[in-house]
């Protein structure tokens, strides 16, 4: 399979926010042991969570690193939006832009998963 996780959740929000990163962050590791093809990719104010991921007392900081391979990076304009584009470049990310859209500084895709058949599912 070739599965792309979307995770759009804000840290800043709590709880219910960490349980959808975990989530998000277990189905990648699940997917990668069973060899599926798998990308993830932080995308609106889920562009946060790779800098507090990246801090080792963070409860999710062992899953981040053993699926950090797949990370593909985050979503330009919306870590510009949300404050976060100096820390997604700390943590060594990608900044993906390869949806121009009109009025942004360049988006990532996501019907592009959509269109070569990921199973694409959001967090």
């Amino acid at each position: 399979m070739k599965i792309a996780i979307l995770i759009l959740s804000d840290p800043k929000v709590g709880e219910e926010a960490l349980g959808r990163a975990f989530n998000a962050l277990a189905l990648a590791a699940e997917s990668i042991k069973q060899g599926d093809e798998t990308e993830i990719v932080f995308t609106g104010t889920g562009t946060r969570w790779p800098v507090e991921l990246s801090k080792p007392t963070h409860p999710a900081y062992g899953l981040y690193q053993s699926v950090l391979p797949s990370v593909v990076g985050a979503c330009n304009h919306c870590a510009i939006v949300f404050g976060a584009e100096v820390a997604v470049n700390s943590c060594g990310l990608s900044i993906i832009k390869d949806n121009e859209l009109a009025g942004t500084q360049g988006l990532a895709s996501i019907r592009r998963y959509l269109a070569e058949g990921w199973q694409t599912l959001l967090f």
